[in-house]
């Protein structure tokens, strides 16, 4: 079994649910969304509602390294959705996004129980129109390949399917 694990994946592939099925008991969710709106608000609801009992709920949009260094402990599952929401949160709030990397993969090093992170892969379509959206494509990319080097096990998710591309299926 993973030690850490990303799975990848455009929007709506199946990324959370395949992150869920991953997830050994106990778990704890961490949660980087911010219900800034209806939509998000709707979509948080729905995220929870497909966990079910039995989750801890840890809601953490910017801390995400000091999140994971205070609930990760041995024969626990960490689930940790979405960096794609984390990284937009740092930008937005002008976090220094490379000192934030560091100390995630910083983290997950130190972690002694399991820890699977959930990424969308933003860089498969058309380049964005604007500077910001070229940024954050980059970032998201740049992030993306971090983790990816510290994680055992990495799948990409497409239409709900699973494709391993680091560590044993």
């Amino acid at each position: 079994m993973a030690r850490v694990s990303l799975i990848l994946g455009g929007a709506r592939s199946g990324k959370s649910a395949r992150a869920l099925a991953l997830a050994a008991a106990p778990q704890v969710f961490i949660a980087t969304a911010e219900a800034l709106d209806g939509e998000m608000l709707e979509r948080i609801a729905r995220h929870q509602g497909e966990r079910g009992a039995g989750w801890r709920l840890i809601e953490e949009p910017l801390e995400l390294a000091q999140a994971v260094r205070a609930n990760a402990a041995q024969g626990t599952t960490l689930v940790v959705d979405c960096l794609t929401l984390w990284l937009s949160n740092l930008i937005h709030r002008e976090r220094d996004i490379g000192a934030a990397t560091d100390a995630l993969v910083a983290a997950l090093g130190d972690a002694p129980g399991r820890v699977v992170l959930v990424s969308n892969e933003v860089g498969m379509g058309l380049a964005p129109m604007t500077a910001l959206g070229r940024d954050f494509r980059d970032a998201q990319g740049r992030l993306n390949q971090r983790i990816a080097g510290v994680a055992d096990h990495v799948e990409f998710i497409a239409a709900g399917l699973p494709l391993v591309l680091k560590g044993a299926p």
